[in-house]
């Protein structure tokens, strides 16, 4: 790397103080945090950011400016990297207004309310020759990246799944009230399908590529709050038999606003054979919230690592029995990988990891998922 990426990062909710600040501040030699754009800050001088960070291990903030208006971070010439980590209906216009003034540009995600606005953004960066790049950081979580190294396994290995014709996967959790943010408000790109379907999806693509054809069943299920706001889903992807397989795949996605179980089912894997059951989430995100500093997301002895109570446990077949292996979840989850990865493409021209393609297809899914729930039918998924 050269010079670090002057950042200004837009937005200082739970997104912006947990994913995105830390990151930009443990990586001095990737980033500098520039600014933070915060319309009503403590004082003019001091803002969320400098309260939960400054004096935290070697954090020294008082260098870090204050801008109240999206005017001030666009025509901030030492802006080289902007953060949209705002409410989802934001994403859009503040992400276009960055790139028209030739700020790369990171998207958290839903990256937009529709997949035109995301192929308009897409163009738009091309265009100013600017990285563009949606923030899908659970391709870095711990049971995900267990998960790829055990569909990974060769077909001699005793615990291969075989050919996969079934993969369930969950963002299930129990929350009977609402919580009084902004995502609770009918408005665009709110709602479970969007925010933690995003999620979902995108692995589901990473894995299998886009399906040949989406059933989705979309509801408010507890009855608060606007009707507008779904907050449970299950998604199913159908894929026809894949090259050297005879069984068609059927993906399900699901998030359960309901779901009484500690912890919470992640994901049941169907192969011919064997099946993967997988309990609980990745701990990044809580371990965040408690450091000290964020300097532990780098040298926090386990940071990443989740207990071995929840490993994910495989059953095959050995003659007439049914054998269950434990299948450990070595790999530490590590959202930093997907920081360095843009520091080295707006450096160094490196390959994205997550290719703005790839966020844009995560729209289109989600809006094909809105319209099979709405007509009640099953939706063919056009060509890429």
């Amino acid at each position: 790397m050269s010079k670090p990426i002057k950042t200004c990062v837009l937005g200082v909710g739970l997104g912006g103080l947990v994913f995105h600040v830390p990151f930009v501040l443990i990586l001095p030699q990737y980033f500098t945090l520039h600014a933070v754009m915060e319309r009503n800050p403590a004082s003019p001088s001091r803002g969320k950011a400098h309260e939960k960070f400054d004096g935290k291990g070697s954090i020294d903030m008082r260098n870090v400016k204050i801008h109240r208006t999206l005017d001030a971070v666009t025509s901030d010439p030492e802006v080289e990297l902007v953060v949209v980590t705002t409410p989802s209906e934001t994403h859009y216009s503040l992400a276009k207004a960055a790139l028209e003034a030739g700020k790369h540009v990171l998207v958290d995600k839903p990256v937009t309310a529709t997949s035109q606005q995301a192929k308009e953004l897409g163009a738009l960066a091309k265009s100013k020759g600017v990285v563009l790049y949606g923030f899908q950081n659970r391709r870095w979580d711990s049971d995900f990246l267990a998960l790829r190294r055990l569909l990974a396994l060769p077909a001699s290995s005793p615990q291969s799944l075989g050919d996969i014709h079934e993969f369930e996967s969950h963002y299930d959790r129990y929350r009977a009230e609402l919580k009084g943010t902004w995502k609770d408000e009918p408005k665009p790109a709110n709602g479970q399908v969007y925010d933690l379907g995003a999620h979902l999806i995108d692995q589901a693509l990473v894995l299998f590529g886009r399906p040949e054809k989406i059933t989705a069943f979309i509801s408010n299920m507890r009855g608060v709050g606007s009707p507008e706001v779904d907050d449970n889903f299950t998604i199913f992807f159908h894929y026809p038999p894949r090259s050297g397989s005879s069984h068609p795949l059927t993906v399900i996605l699901r998030a359960a606003i309901l779901s009484v179980r500690a912890p919470q089912l992640r994901y049941v894997v169907r192969g011919t054979r064997g099946t993967f059951i997988k309990y609980g989430l990745d701990v990044q995100e809580d371990q965040i919230k408690v450091m000290d500093s964020p300097e532990g997301i780098l040298n926090q002895p386990g940071y990443g690592k989740e207990p071995e109570s929840i490993w994910g446990t495989v059953q095959n077949f050995k003659g007439e029995e049914v054998i269950s292996t434990t299948w450990p979840t070595e790999e530490a989850g590590s959202y930093v990988e997907l920081w360095k990865n843009l520091g080295e493409a707006i450096r160094s021209g490196k390959e994205q990891a997550v290719k703005w393609e790839e966020s844009t297809a995560v729209i289109e899914m989600i809006e094909l998922a809105h319209q099979s729930s709405k007509e009640g039918r099953t939706i063919a998924v056009p060509k890429a």
